[in-house]
């Protein structure tokens, strides 16, 4: 048998044979364009992200508003809140909502007949019959945008967190002694202590008036911040303004005891930021619960209630006087928030949506004239 010649078969045995690489320029190379393709992409994904969460959140305050109208179909007027007793806060509207949200079981652990709180306003504590079910957070109130923890506390006891706060009006003043963000007394909004304002009152129309919106949720506790130097925008903050306002009812002007006309309000609103006397902060562990969205039970205007006095996502902040305020919608969508129409239509309007043109959609029996768009 003839043996078999490997170098004809093979005739590069045994030599070198050269073997291809990248070079490291050329995986540098590469590595960059990645790194270019994922900062590209890195944005649209956070858009994305971020438009699923403003949708989700849409969702939930549009499920909130069902809650409000089908409250309003069975009791044939829409949910008050309660009259504090003394300084002591009442059920919140919320809490009525509940077997409206399909929140039959933490409905059924709480009683109307009872007080829900005790203590001064400067140091609320929740009735030792409340204190597990105050501090269980419900999905359906919470803004998944929002970063703040779904469970804070305040003064030892743990509350479960709410986005979304019914308005009370637009907290300007007639003109003639009726200041509609003393919500002690009738407003122009949908809510006030003790009311029970039937659609037929809001004249303005359904589907042109405010009802609801959304806001951000407080984080930490009191503090202060310098001058020119506030906590970064949108503020999981409230800016105490009490400086200037006796606690009331009713709630005055300290400098002549008098009803602040809207031009003075926002004489003091929209100079915040170079007010030496304002330089306070509220955060959701402030003993008096002043701060934003800490706790769904509590009818405090700064927990559960808002106004339409500032724009969505204004620059100026929630400006917290003693036990009420001059709010807006708030929200860590960019470019707006969402805010709940009376007809169930839930709009993310403008951060450019004109001042006066707001405050008219929170109104609902101003006459104002307001386009369908």
């Amino acid at each position: 048998m003839k043996a078999i010649d490997w170098k004809t078969i093979c005739p590069d045995e045994g030599k070198h044979i050269e073997k291809r690489a990248f070079t490291l320029v050329e995986l540098l190379v590469v590595i960059a364009i990645i790194g270019v393709l994922v900062g590209l992409l890195l944005p649209a994904v956070q858009s994305a992200r971020e438009s699923a969460r403003r949708m989700s959140c849409g969702s939930k305050l549009r499920q909130f508003g069902l809650s409000l109208l089908n409250y309003e179909s069975a009791k044939r007027a829409f949910p008050p809140t309660d009259v504090r007793t003394g300084t002591t806060a009442g059920w919140s509207l919320h809490a009525r909502l509940l077997p409206f949200m399909e929140e039959a079981t933490i409905s059924d652990r709480l009683d109307f007949t009872k007080t829900p709180f005790t203590g001064p306003f400067s140091g609320q504590t929740p009735a030792a019959d409340f204190v597990a079910v105050f501090a269980t957070p419900l999905q359906v109130l919470l803004c998944p945008s929002d970063p703040a923890p779904t469970v804070q506390k305040s003064n030892g006891y743990s509350y479960g967190g709410n986005n979304y706060m019914v308005s009370i009006g637009s907290a300007t003043a007639d003109g003639s002694g009726k200041a509609y963000w003393d919500f002690s007394k009738p407003t122009d909004g949908i809510v006030y202590e003790n009311s029970k304002v039937k659609p037929s009152q809001i004249t303005d129309g359904l589907s042109k008036t405010v009802i609801a919106s959304e806001a951000v949720r407080s984080i930490g506790g009191d503090t202060t911040f310098p001058i020119g130097s506030p906590p970064p925008f949108p503020y999981q903050y409230t800016l105490n303004g009490s400086t200037y306002f006796n606690a009331g009812p009713p709630l005055t002007l300290k400098t002549n005891t008098s009803t602040p006309t809207t031009a003075e309000i926002d004489a003091k609103v929209t100079n915040w930021a170079t007010d030496s006397a304002v330089t306070g902060w509220r955060g959701a562990s402030s003993a008096a619960m002043r701060g934003r969205g800490l706790a769904w039970a509590a009818t405090t205007q700064g927990n559960t209630l808002t106004n339409g006095f500032l724009p969505p996502n204004s620059r100026i902040p929630d400006y917290v006087t003693h036990w009420s305020g001059f709010f807006g919608p708030k929200s860590f969508h960019p470019g707006g928030a969402n805010v709940l129409f009376g007809d169930g239509r839930v709009v993310v309007l403008s951060e450019t949506t004109d001042t006066t043109l707001h405050r008219s959609l929170h109104s609902i029996n101003g006459g104002e004239a307001v386009a369908n768009d």
